[in-house]
């Protein structure tokens, strides 16, 4: 078994382990303030997809030293290092003027090795693009963007607010600044078959980007798709049916490729479906099991 995983690629990159702090910066969302939606993507939880992120009422000082100090309880003595995830809703959307004072505050603990900042491929307007690429001469930038699916059907029906075109054109831009993009694509999307995720997989492995979140859909408490859940209209994955996507994904991903995430957990106390991703240490520990036995090995199938 064999997969370019972040954990093994930062430990080699970096000589240390790196853990993620997840921080709000405040933000909104354009498909959540009236610019192209006001009920947000369909999936997307009241906290903007930053369940577990940190208070945004506090400075991101606080924040920072607050998510350490949680980390740091639960470690031995190490060598470790830190990511500034800014995680919550929109983290581009917004003007250079409000947003460079956060990222470098973020970026001046010395503790900080990376800064990753997720936002929407429609929102990186060039003063913001030439922002990320002065940051960028600091600290590694990394760009985690939204796509979840290639598919028009299914992008119309999570209410993602824009066209592929867009998503191709953010990533161009922003490797011609070299900065790191991550894309975050979505399994188990009602009324995509498989064949239709492989495609999103592969299209995702064309452009080349340097990592990729491979996130299991999840329903939660206080979503439009929880109304759906709840009516009946589709089922989530099954624990084997996504090991069985997953490994199909792997195979055709290029390798090297970085695998940022398998699978992804949501908040258990609005968490609906399905309930086996609850325990994701047990989750993940099926996953590497069965891909041991498989012999699973990223970039087989290309």
């Amino acid at each position: 078994m064999w997969y370019n995983n972040l954990s093994d690629y930062l430990k080699q990159k970096y000589n240390k382990k790196l853990y993620k702090l997840a921080l709000d910066a405040g933000r909104t969302c354009p498909n959540r303030d009236g610019t192209c939606g006001n009920r947000g993507c369909i999936f997307c939880s009241g906290s903007g997809s930053g369940d577990f992120a940190a208070n945004r009422q506090l400075p991101i000082g606080q924040q920072l030293a607050e998510a350490k100090e949680r980390i740091q309880k639960k470690l031995p003595a190490e060598d470790v290092g830190y990511i500034a995830y800014f995680q919550a809703f929109t983290n581009t959307y917004g003007s250079v003027e409000e947003l460079e004072p956060l990222f470098m505050e973020a970026m001046g603990d010395a503790e900080v090795e990376i800064l990753s900042i997720a936002t929407r491929p429609d929102c990186l307007q060039e003063d913001i693009l030439d922002m990320l690429e002065r940051l960028n001469r600091i600290k590694p930038v990394w760009v985690e963007l939204g796509l979840q699916t290639i598919h028009p059907k299914t992008a119309d029906y999570i209410r993602r607010g824009y066209d592929l075109p867009v998503y191709d054109r953010a990533v161009l831009a922003l490797k011609e600044r070299e900065i790191d993009v991550i894309t975050h694509v979505i399994l188990g999307l009602p009324g995509e078959t498989v064949e239709d995720m492989l495609a999103t997989v592969e299209y995702v492995g064309r452009t080349r980007t340097q990592g990729i979140k491979l996130q299991l859909l999840h329903v939660l408490e206080d979503t439009d798709l929880a109304q759906e859940y709840r009516e009946g209209r589709f089922e989530t994955l099954t624990l084997d049916e996504y090991i069985d996507i997953l490994e199909l994904c792997i195979r055709h991903l290029p390798k090297d490729m970085v695998i940022h995430r398998l699978t992804g957990d949501g908040a258990k106390r609005i968490l609906i479906a399905p309930k086996w991703s609850g325990n994701k240490r047990m989750v993940m520990n099926i996953i590497r099991r069965e891909f041991a036995k498989r012999d699973v090995e990223q970039g087989s199938a290309l």
